[in-house]
């Protein structure tokens, strides 16, 4: 599988993920699509890691475990996402101004614990092998994010003003 045909594939997956976390209560059943998808975007990033990375096996041997480690910690974040995403949804007719600085809040320490997680495992890649290759893990990772936060932008509807709110 191409690199663009892998990284489509996962953009289908992620659009997918926020028409149904953002539906106002999504079902039992649509939660476990979601895992399946969840499931199914970490396996794709590791072939896209796996053909852009091009480790040696040496390499590959250092590298590996350390990105499982990321995983799980990223995975973490990724749940408070798909979490913040849902109370979006869940709240969108009837968003009041408490609500709105409640989510805007969530989303900016989400984005600040995203970019402290980035740098720490930058910090363990580049030690374990090099700073190259801690810059090209950092910024294959960071396009899977932008590919996938556009998808999920894309599905998600602007806040109405109040006053139209209210209007309804």
């Amino acid at each position: 599988m191409t690199l663009k045909r892998t990284i489509a594939v996962a953009i289908v997956g992620i659009a997918t993920i926020a028409a149904s976390v953002l539906a106002p209560a999504a079902a039992q059943d649509e939660m476990q699509h979601l895992e399946l998808l969840r499931s199914d975007i970490k396996a794709e990033t590791v072939a896209i890691l796996t053909e852009v990375m091009q480790f040696t096996d040496a390499e590959g041997e250092v590298f590996w475990p350390i990105y499982r480690e990321y995983e799980l910690e990223r995975a973490k974040l990724g749940d408070r996402n798909v979490a913040l995403m849902k109370d979006y949804g869940m709240h969108f007719d009837n968003m009041d101004d408490v609500k709105a600085k409640e989510l805007v809040n969530a989303y900016f320490k989400l984005d600040e614990d995203t970019l402290k997680l980035d740098k720490k495992y930058y910090k363990k890649v580049e030690k374990a092998l090099g700073s190259n290759t801690a810059a090209r893990f950092v910024q294959v990772m960071n396009q899977i994010r932008l590919f996938m936060q556009v998808q999920v932008a894309a599905q998600t509807p602007l806040i109405e003003k109040m006053t139209q709110a209210a209007e309804r």
